[in-house]
């Protein structure tokens, strides 16, 4: 029992145990807010995941409209209703 004591109070577990508890609950990079980050940091690369999908399908959309007179139509007349001279345009807006 007193070998048992004796290893208890000893001022280095002691210091050590106060240390490690200090590092994961009170320190400024403590354990939550580790997990915080790495959930933030994975968050970021899913978005830089998106992002760079969406890079590369707006890059094939452009390399169309410069390489195809069709789809270059096409786009003109969806997005800012151009029409040719003996055309009618009805736009029909939905609600």
């Amino acid at each position: 029992m007193k070998k048992l004591l004796r290893i208890v109070t000893n001022k280095f577990l002691l210091t050590g145990a106060a240390f490690a508890v200090w590092m994961i609950f009170f320190d400024e990079n403590n354990w939550s807010m580790q997990n915080e980050r790495r959930a933030q940091l994975k968050a970021t690369e899913e978005n830089i995941d998106y992002l760079n999908k969406e890079i590369a399908l707006e890059e094939k959309r452009h390399k169309d409209l410069i390489s195809d007179p069709k789809t270059l139509e096409r786009f003109a007349r969806e997005k800012y209703r151009m029409k040719r001279d003996n055309e009618d345009v009805y736009v029909i807006e939905r609600k």
